[in-house]
């Protein structure tokens, strides 16, 4: 038997193809989905929700969950919902000893260090990470690489996203650059400088500008420009699917089941061993 996955907002873009890849995984075995009370999806087979044959798994509402998981049992739990909604549904994962892996955006600092305190406190295993792709942690590192070298050059970062994306600056972008930030030794809650707004606004020394763009169907991108006098480098990562969301995602879960019971909260530097 593989490893019991359960998924919350799996009727959603990201849920559904994490749910896509899970069934097709001979590793992996879906053991549940959760989804918010008003879905037209509820009661309907995952397997075929996802366009794959039946797998007799049913989607079901976070109204029960704590006795849902009971049920199910599952090795991990995955979050693909919003902020609110993973602040709602993981005391229930935590008292019911649930190794996570949580890809929702929008999270605050408190949260985070909420879950590292649960995390080692019930001696549980997680990853939390803003952005699962492969490829974008990789960017991660090149990016503080950059930074260590380009000394007194202006960064600003730019990322694009779909229409309906409801955060703003994606988290990927704050993560980019909170890293930078420290990178320089800096905070980036003093240094940042999120948007600038019309009329005269001199650029401060030293700042971080971080701005973002909702258009169309962009899946997402993100840049980081480095400018110095005469020259500027421009590092981007562009997803053009969200399989590679899912993909890291997958990896992810397999992470955190082989180190299952640490009581730690990893990232995707760790899944990846980019540290």
């Amino acid at each position: 038997m593989g490893i019991k996955v359960c998924v919350s907002g799996a009727d959603g873009s990201m849920g559904s193809l994490v749910v896509q890849n899970i069934i097709k995984d001979p590793d992996l075995e879906i053991c549940g989905g959760i989804t918010f009370e008003s879905s037209p999806n509820l009661g309907k087979d995952i397997g075929k929700m996802v366009g794959l044959d039946e797998c007799g798994v049913e989607l079901v509402d976070n109204k029960d969950i704590n006795e849902y998981l009971k049920q199910i049992n599952p090795n991990v739990y995955v979050d693909f919902t919003t902020a609110q909604a993973v602040e709602e549904n993981i005391k229930h994962v935590l008292d019911n000893s649930i190794d996570f892996v949580i890809g929702t955006t929008g999270l605050d600092d408190d949260f985070l260090d909420f879950m590292e305190k649960e995390a080692s406190k019930r001696k549980l295993s997680g990853v939390i990470a803003p952005n699962m792709a492969i490829g974008v942690n990789v960017f991660f590192k090149m990016a503080t690489i950059l930074t260590k070298y380009l000394d007194g050059f202006d960064v600003e970062i730019i990322e694009a996203h779909h229409n309906r994306k409801r955060d703003a600056p994606s988290g990927t972008a704050l993560k980019i650059a909170k890293m930078i930030a420290e990178e320089m030794n800096k905070d980036i809650d003093e240094i940042g400088k999120f948007g600038r707004k019309k009329g005269p606004e001199k650029r401060v020394p030293g700042e971080i500008g971080v701005h973002a763009i909702r258009a169309g169907d962009i899946v997402g991108d993100h840049t980081v420009l480095f400018a110095g006098s005469g020259e500027r480098i421009e590092l981007k990562h562009m997803a053009h699917s969200r399989q590679c969301f899912a993909s890291g995602t997958i990896k992810a879960i397999k992470y955190v089941n082989k180190n299952k019971k640490k009581g730690k909260v990893f990232d995707m530097f760790d899944v990846l061993n980019l540290r």
